[in-house]
């Protein structure tokens, strides 16, 4: 087991109410970690809607999911977080009074005074492809994320899908891997233009190859991939010799091991109350569409306004002999300092 990173608050999930505790929190002096199983910051706005507009963020008539992430990330920029990403909570273990043993599916070991899930529906899991006995390649020949580049030096890959992960991946990876094929079922791709070009170029160059079809079995043994049988759109079947394999099929909201953590679950979702958005397990908070309650909005707004209590009992928690006096951003100048605008 990895050292344990101590810290006064842990965020799980850096979508926009999670990035908007870590302001709050701020404000009062706390320091924050966020864990995020994603591979980049925002949440479901940067991944499943970062060129969508939103339209109901008090005072931005109109803003994208990746515009409000960069705004917040701008904001949050004084109190200096800790970003995770790629990791997903395992396990939630509580040690103290208060105090929680934090631990990551990547081994990571965390110790704080309070918990803040702002996970959304839950976590995103990858979406598994239609192929028989692929569960026996997973985590050998078959990943559905890239952690570290470097694990696919000199592979014979094959990356599965036609969306920006995908054709992401593609160009990042053809540099170091001995030899890459990009299957999608049709030649059209949902990926920035200026991707699907350079992609393209590199196949007209004869560097990597493109293939219409999809993957219909796979050739191996005890985990061992030696290739992937392909279907064509002229249902003529061929092999692609490859001992790595990327799908990218997308994403689902699960739940994922929350279940495990001890707090009380409501159809899927995490009951708090309203006076600070604390679960059934004091120092365990939840705001934003993982939380419920009466009355609850699935809105962003909200969620900016569960944090912000949710930070005054929390500081409670991580300075117990500390009051708390409320004050305005607009005329404090303690709080203007810790912003740099004073």
């Amino acid at each position: 087991m990895s050292e344990a990173i101590k810290t006064d608050v842990l965020i799980i999930g850096a979508g926009p109410c999670g990035l908007f505790a870590v302001f709050e929190l701020g404000l009062l002096d706390m320091k924050t970690h966020v864990v995020d199983i994603l591979d980049k910051i925002g949440g479901q706005c940067a991944e499943l809607y970062p060129e969508k507009p939103i339209y109901d963020i008090p005072g931005i008539p109109m803003v994208t999911g990746q515009g409000l992430t960069e705004a917040l990330m701008e904001q949050i920029k004084p109190f200096n977080p800790t970003f995770h990403l790629n990791e997903m909570i395992q396990s939630v273990e509580k040690i103290g009074d208060p105090l929680f043993r934090v631990t990551t599916d990547a081994g990571k070991v965390f110790e704080t005074k309070v918990v803040v899930i702002a996970a959304g529906g839950g976590s995103f899991q990858p979406k598994r492809p239609p192929v028989p006995g692929i569960e026996a390649y997973e985590g050998s020949s078959v990943f559905y994320a890239v952690r570290k580049m470097e694990q696919f030096r000199d592979k014979e890959l094959l990356i599965v899908g036609g969306g920006d992960s995908a054709l992401d991946w593609t160009l990042n990876l053809h540099p170091i891997a001995k030899r890459v094929t990009l299957l999608h079922r049709r030649d059209d791709f949902r990926a920035a233009p200026h991707s699907v070009e350079q992609m393209r170029a590199l196949v007209a160059d004869g560097k990597m190859d493109l293939k219409i079809g999809q993957v219909t079995a796979l050739e191996g043994e005890n985990g061992v991939l030696k290739g992937a049988q392909v279907k064509g759109s002229d249902n003529a079947v061929s092999t692609v010799v490859c001992d790595t394999i990327l799908p990218f099929f997308g994403l689902t909201m699960k739940l994922g091991p929350v279940a495990e953590w001890g707090v009380k679950l409501e159809n899927n979702l995490l009951p708090v109350d309203t006076e600070a958005f604390e679960t059934n397990v004091p120092g365990i908070f939840a705001i934003g569409d993982i939380n419920t309650y009466p009355g609850k909005l699935k809105l962003i707004l909200s969620g900016f306004h569960e944090g912000a209590l949710m930070a005054q009992k929390a500081s409670r928690y991580v300075f117990p002999d500390k009051r708390v006096v409320f004050q305005y951003t607009t005329s404090s100048s303690s709080l203007q300092k810790k912003l740099g605008v004073n």
